[in-house]
């Protein structure tokens, strides 16, 4: 790829890379034909013959010596090119996107970025939609994140109460995540304050930050625009809604949990959550994300306190229902302590659905990789891997793509690049290809309905 961006007419680098070389060539011989006729017509003194035959390779035959000369020289070309480049280029290479080499930078410079293959709106929350982002960011799509904005614990709830403003801590997380600007921002914008006893203590540098540019800039939504103008943030964040909302949660047992810290701390199985107020107006920016949208993913992260507190956001949820796009919900890979806790993915879906009252999603994203000797979940953790059980209830009311899509290192978590290119590929898949004809998948192969669930049965799942 990167040989093509180089081959490409209009660079302007061959003409100047063949100039230079034949420059160098002709240099070069005109030194060797001076030298010839040095070594050919001066007598050199005795004491500096073996000297100079040893410095000419006379001890070593045609044509090897010729070659030994040529290999050496082009060795000596090719890394005092590079190094002088680098040096020359090094106030503009620290600065340059992650991922783009050099012939990136030129090509982009020459004729522009490459123009985006899909519109990409995910909706959620936390740490799960962090992971999401930081995968797409290295894909060939526009990106916008929608937000919840129901935290109400730590840094995020502190701010909130004494600022009156929407807390900025999933806001921030995002920003980060898709970030362009030197790592050390990223590190500065993630910065907690540990000093005990402090005013700060608990609060991080971003959230700090965000707070300032709200009373700064006059408006929350203003501050979030600003800061991603310091991060360079590759893509938009928006949240869900501006309003003063509170998650609350009623649990099996009949009682009422108001705030998401709260219901986190509970750790009561949770019947249904709803919003406080009721009815609160979406941020009109993200009901435009979500209507251009080429595809709208719902998750990862958890589905009570991040998930489903935007989709009782009735304009978001509308906006989803009317847009044309490819519509998936990223079930978790691990079931959650307090919110999923046995929770198989039909649970996932049918909690999905019974929010919002009817089927919202096309396809339904599941891990795949159940192999406990690569997701090794620790008993202590009091958790699982969730369960493809019961798939067959499901009825054809959403499609089910299985895929590996697991963290190797972190069998909690899902991986952000295998993600976000499972993703992609879904998108393309769909592009032109009518809603009846998309198959369900199985790691990686393609099958109906009736050989998933003969497989599901057969892996005693």
């Amino acid at each position: 790829m990167k040989l093509r961006t180089w081959l490409r007419p209009g660079m302007f680098v061959k003409r100047w890379v063949v100039l230079f070389f034949s420059g160098l060539v002709l240099t070069s011989l005109a030194m060797a034909m001076a030298l010839a006729w040095v070594y050919r017509h001066y007598a050199f003194p005795e004491r500096l013959t073996n000297f100079v035959q040893t410095v000419t390779l006379q001890f070593i035959p045609h044509p090897y010596r010729e070659l030994i000369m040529i290999l050496g020289g082009a060795a000596f070309v090719g890394v005092g090119f590079v190094q002088v480049s680098r040096s020359l280029l090094a106030p503009f290479w620290d600065q340059r996107p992650e991922g783009q080499g050099l012939a990136e930078l030129i090509h982009a410079h020459r004729f522009g970025p490459t123009a985006p293959e899909f519109n990409v709106v995910a909706i959620g929350g936390g740490t799960g939609l962090s992971t999401l982002l930081r995968g797409l960011k290295q894909q060939n799509v526009a990106i916008s994140a929608i937000v919840t904005v129901g935290d109400d614990g730590g840094s995020s709830g502190r701010l909130r109460t004494e600022f009156k403003m929407p807390p900025p801590g999933d806001i921030r997380n995002c920003l980060v995540a898709l970030a362009d600007a030197e790592p050390l921002m990223g590190e500065l914008f993630q910065y907690r304050f540990e000093q005990e006893g402090s005013a700060l203590d608990g609060h991080s540098f971003g959230n700090l930050f965000i707070t300032a540019m709200t009373q700064v800039a006059g408006s929350f939504e203003r501050a979030v625009v600003e800061s991603s103008r310091v991060l360079a943030v590759r893509g938009q964040v928006f949240p869900s809604s501006l309003e003063n909302i509170t998650v609350c949660a009623e649990l099996t047992e009949g009682q009422v949990v108001r705030g998401e810290s709260q219901i986190v701390k509970e750790r009561g199985r949770i019947k249904r959550v709803f919003l406080d107020p009721a009815h609160p107006d979406a941020y009109d920016p993200a009901i435009v994300a979500i209507l251009s949208a080429d595809l709208i993913v719902l998750g990862p992260g958890s589905l009570y306190t991040s998930v489903l507190p935007n989709l009782l956001v009735q304009g978001i949820t509308h906006a989803i229902r009317c847009s044309p796009a490819t519509k998936v919900y990223v079930c978790n890979v691990a079931t959650q302590r307090g919110e999923t806790d046995d929770f198989r993915v039909v649970d996932h879906v049918r909690a999905l659905h019974e929010h919002v009252g009817e089927p919202i999603v096309d396809h339904v994203l599941v891990n795949s990789n159940l192999d406990p000797g690569v997701t090794k979940i620790k008993p202590e953790w009091k958790v699982q891997a969730v369960s493809l059980e019961g798939l067959e209830s499901l009825d054809g009311s959403v499609r089910v793509v299985l895929r590996d899509v697991v963290n190797d290192a972190n069998p909690l978590r899902h991986d952000p690049d295998k993600l976000a290119e499972t993703l992609v590929a879904l998108a393309k898949e769909q592009v032109g290809r009518p809603e009846a004809e998309v198959p369900v998948h199985l790691n990686g192969h393609s099958r109906d309905d009736k050989a998933l669930n003969a497989q599901v049965t057969a892996r005693g799942l």
